[in-house]
């Protein structure tokens, strides 16, 4: 599967004791919801930080330390399923700690072209989500062995890409032209935001398929975990894409 943290290898020789320890769709619903209310909860505070706050330090501490934990906790969760209801929830504020400071920073930076920036990634992303979920119930996207190559593909090459921008921009190369407000750069970030898209229909995938396995209860906690992950890499792309769109317009 496409998505790091909801692969096969994840829901390999997995077994239940009683139908009651059984995961279900409806319960990781529940759990995506209320992970996602801790990251808007997060958010909002670190939001408030970064627009009352003279000092950048008092809101870069926030935003870093909530970088530096999530990641941490991402590669326990992600190797540890069994932690995902202790360790998910934690997951969630942090990330919403970095969310929040991204997006008021980005909301400050681009208040006269771009003042409902931040609504629209929020609602873009949701959209997105939703589509998606109309995409896979239907079966207008079929999640087969082709679909499964060419989002794997697809999620490597973009990895490369990252990797290969921050190394290059350690050694002083200007990658304004792959990141800045230019035409070529805006085009690599629809593809980008496209294949995130396209990633939670594989999400939605391994949900349903890990509930008809019949996967212990904590998986809802650890696939409510894998979705965020999806969900938060495809709002960063959206908001970086509309910002871009509106850098070019300046």
């Amino acid at each position: 599967m496409a998505n790091p943290v909801l692969n096969n290898t994840t829901f390999r020789n997995i077994a239940v004791e009683s139908d009651a320890g059984r995961m279900s769709i409806k319960g990781t619903i529940y759990k995506s919801l209320a992970l996602l209310l801790m990251v808007f909860a997060a958010g909002a505070f670190t939001w408030k930080v970064v627009n009352e706050s003279i000092d950048p330090s008092a809101y870069t501490s926030w935003m870093f330390g909530g970088l530096i934990v999530g990641f941490i906790l991402a590669m326990v969760i992600t190797f540890k399923p069994k932690a995902a209801p202790y360790l998910s929830p934690i997951y969630a504020a942090a990330e919403g700690l970095v969310l929040g400071s991204v997006s008021a920073i980005y909301n400050n930076a681009f208040a006269t072209t771009a003042p409902n920036i931040i609504i629209n990634a929020v609602l873009l992303t949701m959209l997105c989500a939703f589509v998606m979920l109309i995409f896979y119930r239907t079966g207008f996207v079929k999640v087969n062995g082709t679909f499964m190559r060419v989002l794997s593909v697809a999620l490597t090459t973009i990895l490369v890409f990252y990797i290969g921008s921050w190394i290059l921009s350690l050694f002083g190369v200007d990658m304004t032209l792959l990141h800045g407000a230019t035409p070529l750069s805006i085009g690599i970030s629809v593809i980008i935001t496209a294949v995130a898209a396209f990633s939670l229909i594989m999400d939605y995938y391994a949900i349903e398929q890990s509930a008809n396995l019949g996967a212990p209860k904590y998986m809802e906690w650890y696939c409510a975990f894998g979705f965020m992950v999806t969900l938060i890499w495809l709002y960063l792309e959206i908001l970086s894409l509309l910002a871009k769109i509106a850098g070019s317009e300046r």
